[in-house]
């Protein structure tokens, strides 16, 4: 099977860099207008099936990237993003910074990070992502075809570690992927090989986190 593993397109709280989590916070017309593109890029990709964290801005992502294909969209919530509890809705940009300083192992040394009382670690993270990729590896019904997944950026990125077979410290890999961007998984056998990763299929400029 391949998987084409996607991050959701922008919010407006992606713009104001705030910590989204599980607030169900919809796509803004550029993030739209990112799925549409994202879309366009993989017009020629015929997927059997599209899973999607449950979170509007995935679904919806999810559902423009496959426009007229018919093809249904089912949501698993073991690739929602991580749950931030009370700091979820707070700016981590430098000039606006909202979140206690621990909150900077986050990025930095996501090994040590110490989540907000009710919040997800790093581990919980790497834990359901892992089991989700390992349920999709085993159905059968999806050997020798294209899967459409549509996540978030930190659960993306624990799908990733647990494919890549990191340490927690080494999280986030190449960074938090690009609105929208792709990344390509060929799995033999249960064994997932990396194609390209954190690829775009628009030409619009997206800061990177």
């Amino acid at each position: 099977m391949r998987l084409y593993l996607v991050r959701h397109g922008q919010t407006d709280w992606n713009k104001e860099r705030r910590i989204q989590g599980r607030a169900d916070i919809e796509l803004n017309e550029f993030g739209r207008h990112l799925a549409r593109e994202t879309g366009k890029g993989l017009a020629d990709i015929s997927f059997a099936a599209c899973i999607s964290s449950p979170l509007v801005r995935a679904v919806e992502t999810a559902g423009l990237i496959l426009g007229e294909k018919d093809v249904s969209v089912e949501t698993d919530t073991r690739i929602m993003e991580m749950d931030f509890a009370e700091w979820e809705g707070k700016c981590c940009a430098k000039e606006q910074w909202e979140l206690p300083e621990r909150f900077r192992d986050f990025f930095d040394a996501p090994d040590k990070y110490i989540p907000a009382p009710g919040g997800e670690s790093f581990a919980d993270m790497k834990k359901r992502t892992g089991e989700f990729l390992e349920d999709i590896y085993g159905r059968e019904a999806y050997q020798d075809k294209n899967i459409l997944i549509v996540t978030h950026g930190a659960a993306l990125a624990g799908i990733l570690n647990n494919i890549k077979e990191k340490p927690l410290s080494q999280y986030w890999g190449v960074g938090v992927h690009k609105n929208c961007a792709v990344t390509e998984v060929e799995v033999t056998e249960g064994v997932p090989m990396m194609f390209s990763e954190n690829k775009v299929y628009y030409k619009d400029e997206v800061k990177p986190w």
